[in-house]
């Protein structure tokens, strides 16, 4: 386990380039003792040879082999960058995590930072923590973040009622059975007019008594009016942090783009849950599709650059495809995240299960197996 101090943590950072943060980074691992001045040039040498950014908003940019004997000793310093920074590939970064190892300590460094950040809910968490001493707790996994709760069983559709108080009662039960939301939050609710955003959507909220974030939506079986407004959605909300703003952002587009009557033609829970949400649905069944194993052969396992390798690989494929390591948790992840690929932490050896669902499926796994037989770019024996 390796220690992070909060004098490694600098919030509310700017830069006006990739290469401008990544010589911050450096300039802090230098400052800090980790490196010497030299190590800026590996970092910035491994940037070209494979691009650092993991996914939700975080990237590692670290040295190449050739800058290890810059480095004094192993370590890591972290920059929050709330505006963002364009990372290329229209991929935006808001944490950047510098990292310093000598021989392959950053391996073992590397698959830990990814199993705390490859939670998405996490990754939101540290892009809007302000303050170094919860932003070190979330990296150290000393903070736990509850998951944002909005499923299928939240959402109730076509509900025989007829005024907004209905659908209010049915939205609180929701939130009360999971214990996200306080007497407080009741009352408030209950007690205050919900927002109108338009086209039949209604919002309501409290400032008080959000234990857990949570979404809960009603619609009611007919339309009817409130104040001269049609009700065709009643949405109410606990937000106890920035997990909300994903499911708000996508209500607002769909609002803009007049889109909201074609939501509401969808029947099944499960599916408009996740569509609002932007949460992807793992649920299907992975035995679907073509499933094959491959072993691991490059020397150092999954790291970035055979990571990066592996997933650009797969996105030439319009198949679903998903990863497992059966020697690791076995949990398929999404074969288009970076982050999750390197989360997956295989290691020379280990056993990849590949599964694609889709019309060139075979061709994707052909291409799969041929790109991690050869070493993913690397040489293997």
């Amino acid at each position: 386990m390796f220690n992070l101090s909060v004098q490694d943590i600098h919030l509310a950072a700017t830069a006006d380039s990739k290469e401008d943060a990544i010589k911050q980074v450096a300039a802090a691992l230098t400052d800090t003792g980790y490196v010497k001045d030299g190590y800026v040039l590996g970092m910035l040498e491994r940037e070209k040879q494979a691009p650092t950014f993991l996914g939700n908003g975080i990237a590692i940019p670290h040295g190449t082999t050739d800058t290890r004997d810059q480095v004094i000793k192993t370590g890591v310093t972290v920059f929050q960058f709330p505006k963002g920074i364009d990372w290329g590939d229209d991929q935006i970064a808001y944490i950047v995590i510098g990292i310093a190892a000598q021989s392959n300590e950053h391996l073992t460094l590397l698959r830990q930072l990814t199993h705390v950040i490859s939670d998405e809910t996490l990754a939101q968490a540290m892009a809007h923590a302000d303050s170094a001493e919860e932003l070190r707790s979330i990296l150290m996994g000393e903070k736990k973040i509850i998951p944002l709760k909005c499923d299928g069983s939240m959402l109730t559709l076509n509900a025989e009622a007829k005024t907004l108080n209905a659908l209010q009662a049915l939205n609180l039960v929701h939130l009360q059975d999971l214990e996200t939301v306080t007497s407080a939050f009741v009352s408030y609710v209950l007690t205050h007019k919900p927002h109108y955003l338009g086209q039949g959507i209604w919002l309501s909220d409290s400032p008080e008594g959000n234990l857990h974030s949570a979404i809960t939506l009603a619609t009611p079986k007919h339309i009817f009016n409130h104040e001269e407004q049609p009700v065709k959605m009643l949405i109410t909300v606990s937000y106890a942090d920035e997990q909300p703003t994903t499911f708000l952002s996508n209500i607002n587009q769909l609002l803009q783009s007049q889109k909201i009557d074609e939501l509401l033609k969808i029947t099944d829970a499960n599916a408009l849950a996740s569509l609002l949400t932007g949460i992807e649905d793992t649920s299907a069944d992975s035995a679907d599709g073509i499933t094959e194993e491959f072993t691991i052969r490059n020397p150092h396992g999954l790291h970035t650059r055979p990571s990066t390798l592996l997933v650009n690989t797969i996105k030439q494929f319009e198949s679903k495809i998903t990863v497992a390591n059966l020697d690791g948790a076995a949990t398929p992840v999404n074969g288009r995240s970076l982050m999750k690929i390197v989360s997956l932490g295989a290691k020379k050896g280990h056993r990849l299960q590949i599964n694609a669902q889709g019309s060139d499926a075979a061709e994707a796994i052909s291409a799969i197996g041929k790109a991690i037989n050869d070493g993913l770019g690397e040489e293997v024996a």
